[in-house]
């Protein structure tokens, strides 16, 4: 039986035309970038390439983008580099943000004393702008607010020109998550205020492994990773120059299909939110599926049963690849610390379908009908 794959806000399928742009560095343009030689030097060139390509696609300079191994080690640079280089005594997150940063933010106000403040949030999941406010205007250190574009689970989506802005009338420090987000969404890091954001190949049929970080030029921090003087002395370490390669493919074609692909997956989006609520009795949703949210992302909550208790053992059986919570901690299926977190939790069970491209309406209808047999 064909496999049914709705986990991309976990990870995506690569794109062939992103594999056909990494295969010769690969196999023959192997050469170390930081060799004087000709194949480091033309490898040095495909990532100087691929640093202005990816710039140029979030409206940014090339010395504000740098590339690492992904999301996690971009938030924990900026995060750790907010305490130690530029003093921040206070940093502002959400309790619904990806564990890359709400583990690391745990660990920095424990480890170096300083305050940890979460924002609050309304009935739909979103954030609460006036709560950030207030945490900003009654604050008396310098602080760093660190609140992601759009939720991996439930898919909310903040507006980063709005918080930017109220960040900036605090002077405090914005940092955005923006991994599911780069490569589904344009970027106009010029004319946004947002001092730090990341992004990670994988999320937009890119490679694994590699992804960015965005700092303003204006701001000046010292390396994560110490040892060698790569990526311009901000992050030590051989660079991985195939998925450096993949990273700006795949962010360019992301970027001239985001017109086509992003009307198409709204349209699965929708198409499947219409199914369930004509074929699951008792089904709803969490977050704002319809408001300011991810195209991408549908989070349903089922009713209990000894059949849903189970749901992603019997999704498996079907051949259907969905995500019962954050996807980054896969394993046993756990209670959600985001659905845990809303307002508006209930002891539903909560499964999360992400789309792509590369899914279609028939495997939609096959999902509903499985789902339909468990209630």
């Amino acid at each position: 039986m064909e496999r049914v794959y709705f986990d991309n806000a976990a990870t995506t399928s690569l794109d062939p035309k992103v594999l056909e742009t990494m295969m010769p560095y690969l196999t023959e343009k192997f050469g170390n970038p930081s060799s004087i030689y000709s194949y480091g030097r033309e490898s040095r060139m495909a990532i100087e390439q691929s640093r202005k390509s990816v710039a140029i696609h979030l409206g940014a300079k090339p010395a504000e983008i740098f590339f690492t191994s992904g999301g996690t080690e971009s938030s924990n640079t900026i995060l750790n580099a907010a305490i130690v280089d530029l003093g921040c005594t206070h940093i502002i997150s959400s309790p619904i943000e990806h564990h890359a940063t709400l583990h690391t933010v745990t660990h920095l106000a424990t480890h170096f004393n300083i305050k940890l403040s979460f924002v609050s949030l309304l009935p739909n999941g979103h954030i609460d702008l006036l709560n950030l406010e207030q945490l900003l205007a009654t604050s008396t250190e310098k602080t760093i607010v660190s609140l992601m574009h759009a939720n991996n689970e439930i898919g909310n989506m903040i507006d980063l020109t709005e918080v930017g802005l109220i960040c900036k009338k605090y002077q405090a420090y914005f940092h955005s998550d923006t991994v599911q987000t780069v490569g589904h969404f344009p970027f106009d890091l010029k004319n946004t205020p947002v001092d730090f954001i990341t992004g990670a190949g994988h999320k937009f049929h890119g490679p694994k492994g590699v992804g960015i970080l965005y700092i303003n030029e204006n701001i000046k921090i010292k390396p994560f990773l110490h040892g060698g003087a790569q990526e311009r002395n901000m992050r030590a370490g051989t660079e991985n120059l195939y998925g450096i390669v993949g990273f700006a493919k795949a962010l360019e074609l992301a970027t001239e299909e985001y017109e086509k692909d992003s009307a198409y997956i709204k349209g699965l989006k929708q198409y499947m939110h219409d199914a369930l609520l004509k074929q699951v009795p008792g089904v709803s949703f969490n977050g704002d599926p319809f408001g300011h949210s991810l195209y991408t992302l549908l989070s349903v909550n089922l009713p209990k049963n000894e059949k849903t208790e189970m749901i992603l053992f019997n999704l498996d059986i079907n051949h259907i690849c969905a995500c019962g919570g954050s996807a980054c901690s896969s394993g046993a299926q756990q209670g959600s610390h985001v659905i845990n977190a809303l307002p508006n939790s209930s002891n539903n069970i909560t499964v999360r379908f992400s789309f792509s491209k590369y899914n279609t309406t028939a495997e939609i209808d096959k999902v509903v009908a499985v789902l339909a047999t468990l209630l």
